[in-house]
């Protein structure tokens, strides 16, 4: 792990070897992760435009990788709070070194950690909970993603927003092209999940929260914005 990179402890029970696999997947790819992602990974700057951050506020990019998000938002929204999260301390290396390229080490702090049950206030020292959090196809990637959501949302000021942009239900597209897109995306421990949507449009119908759901490339991708 880098040195600037603080640890929020170690896995659960049972989600330990989970981890272990995704920092032996990433220790190679990390270097190529970029470069590679950008033909398919569609929706992140978009994502990004779309935030509109109100000086101070406070953002976690929970899946933050190769910090690559991060530094384009904190160019894009310079007065925003920033911070990320990773369940990899290989991507985290990574991440620590595009920050520290960036001359940003003093504005975005990275901290190795697990989506469905980090603390906000011990993790980054806030004093209050999080205005937004962002997954940027970090969800498919997450075994526990319900719980990982849960937590987001009880995380977050009243008015706050969880922001998604991840591989939607493929609907629209051809089977043939979901059959390779899956085979492809598995062998990077990548699963699109179909019911992610489903249960976007639950919790709305529960009335637990203001949801917006927006299919990209035909269901190839979707973008959610959640309000508490």
């Amino acid at each position: 792990m880098a040195d600037d990179v603080r640890d929020q402890g170690t896995p659960a029970t049972g989600t330990d070897v989970v981890h272990r696999k995704m920092d032996d997947m990433y220790r190679l790819q990390r270097h190529i992760y970029d470069l590679s992602r950008r033909y398919y990974l569609l929706g992140r700057d978009l994502l990004i435009d779309e935030l509109r951050l109100a000086p101070d506020e406070t953002v976690c990019e929970i899946g933050c990788g190769t910090g690559r998000n991060l530094v384009l938002m904190a160019r894009r929204y310079p007065h925003a709070r920033l911070m990320g999260l990773d369940a990899s301390t290989e991507m985290l290396r990574s991440a620590q070194a595009k920050v520290d390229r960036a001359g940003l080490t003093d504005r975005l702090p990275l901290v190795h950690g697990f989506a469905e049950r980090f603390d906000p206030a011990e993790a980054f020292g806030l004093s209050e909970p999080l205005d937004r959090i962002v997954f940027s196809y970090s969800l498919s990637m997450i075994p526990p993603w319900r719980e990982a959501i849960e937590h987001a949302l009880t995380s977050l000021k009243p008015g706050g927003r969880v922001h998604i942009v991840d591989f939607g239900d493929q609907e629209g597209l051809p089977r043939w092209f979901r059959r390779i897109l899956f085979w492809w995306l598995d062998l990077f421990g990548v699963h699109v999940r179909p019911e992610l949507i489903g249960y976007l449009r639950t919790l709305k119908a529960s009335g637990r929260a203001e949801v917006d759901i927006r299919p990209i490339c035909r269901g190839y991708a979707f973008r959610a914005d959640i309000r508490v």
